[in-house]
């Protein structure tokens, strides 16, 4: 990719063309993470509702243990976005061009991290299940939050729930039927229908690669989503160090 573009993508100056392609690369490697953490301990650690209404089912039926797990995933999960928004402020106070790109290294050294405790623990499921758990939710955190901090809350890369709605209440309108004019008509956000449409295609297409990857070659396919997300950030902090030599 052409420096400059990149420069763009993850710099400090920020442009919604530059938000939206940023959450298209964001939004597969999600989609792959999450994938990849399915075969590693059969859960989906991106989806909080799924893990919150999984906390009120083990409560009501008394199984504190799972309870615990579910409490800790959720915790991992807001742990993951609080360090974000650290991270972010924490470089826009010194206004560092790698406000924004910090948090993405600290995603791709995670995803490497899940890649050989993976292969490590990978016969030792007591052990691996809840670890791998906490350190995919806290990734997954991390990552949501980038784009949501970014994007003023405009976007996110993780919650295909939210984004299915949207585009649900689009095509809401678009079926309304406007028999005056008088009150102002009722009309879809196509731009939005097609940003979200390929987010969640985009998600879609990260799951598919990451399910292949990962079963093909085990732990070590983190290694390129980990090059993915370096490759994204490697211009604004290589910027910022060569501005402290100077």
């Amino acid at each position: 990719m052409p420096l400059h573009y990149l420069r763009r993508l993850t710099g400090k100056e920020r442009t919604q063309a530059a938000n939206r392609e940023l959450a298209f690369f964001l939004a597969f490697v999600a989609g792959a993470a999450n994938a990849g953490g399915y075969l590693a301990v059969r859960q989906y650690t991106s989806h909080m509702s799924g893990i919150v209404s999984a906390m009120a089912d083990s409560l009501a039926m008394g199984d504190f243990g799972l309870l615990l797990a579910g409490a800790e995933a959720l915790a991992s999960f807001l742990a993951g976005a609080a360090l974000t928004a650290v991270l972010v402020n924490w470089g826009r106070r010194r206004n560092l061009h790698a406000a924004y790109a910090i948090p993405l290294v600290v995603e791709a050294e995670l995803l490497l991290l899940f890649g050989v405790t993976g292969q490590r623990w990978e016969d030792r499921t007591a052990l691996a299940v809840p670890a791998t758990v906490v350190l995919l939710c806290f990734t997954m955190g991390l990552q949501n939050a980038i784009i949501t901090k970014l994007s003023n809350a405009e976007i996110r890369t993780t919650h295909v729930t939210g984004m299915v709605t949207d585009m649900g209440i689009e095509l809401g309108k678009m079926l309304y039927f406007n028999r005056s004019a008088d009150k102002g008509n009722v009309e879809a956000n196509w731009a939005k229908v097609r940003l979200l449409g390929m987010l969640v295609g985009s998600f879609f297409l990260g799951g598919l690669t990451g399910a292949f990857g990962f079963r093909r070659v085990g732990f070590g396919f983190t290694i390129p989503l980990a090059a993915v997300l370096i490759v994204l950030a490697a211009v604004p902090v290589l910027d910022d160090l060569w501005e402290r030599k100077r």
